[in-house]
């Protein structure tokens, strides 16, 4: 009986040790973001999106000078105008101001919709290029570059630009 034990603890060790050296995976890094950055897709995407924020920037900029000059008119022009049409003048200026404050806002909702609209399908790519160089080389686990301390695995950029043809 004490020799089954033994045997029976051996073999429960061996099945052990034989799944734990199994049980080790392949583990890769790859820093998305520069990979992304590196796509021509990404390129003509950001300066699209740049040129599109130049566009309400430059709409912003006109509109305030406008408002601005319009308030230094009307100020100039206070005395002789009546308390009434002053009151005016003032609520214009407001309802201009509140105009632009949503106007500002609208822009950069706009902005961020434009950016991940451009973005998902390059991102989406990159992934699939990620997932498909993982599998042809068999690894198990990718992880992100950005964020690890110590990355002594494999790094697939490389081979991932390589699918990419970057």
């Amino acid at each position: 009986m004490k020799h089954f034990k033994t045997l029976l603890f051996a073999a429960a060790l061996f099945i052990g040790a034989t799944s734990f050296s199994t049980a080790q995976s392949k583990i890769a890094h790859i820093n998305t973001q520069k990979l992304i950055e590196a796509m021509p897709e990404y390129i003509s995407a950001d300066a699209e999106i740049k040129k599109l924020g130049k566009t309400y920037e430059a709409t912003i900029q006109e509109s305030f000078k406008e408002l601005d000059n319009k308030l230094k008119q009307y100020n100039a022009e206070a005395e002789a105008q009546t308390q009434e049409e002053n009151q005016k003048r003032m609520e214009e200026v407001e309802g201009i101001k509140q105009s632009l404050g949503q106007y500002q806002q609208q822009a950069q909702k706009d902005l961020e919709e434009k950016r991940f609209n451009l973005l998902k399908p390059i991102t989406e790519k990159a992934k699939a290029a990620i997932e498909k160089v993982a599998a042809a080389q068999g690894i198990e686990y990718v992880l992100e570059a950005g964020t690890l301390i110590v990355a002594k695995g494999k790094d697939l950029m490389p081979d991932v630009k390589a699918e990419l043809g970057i």
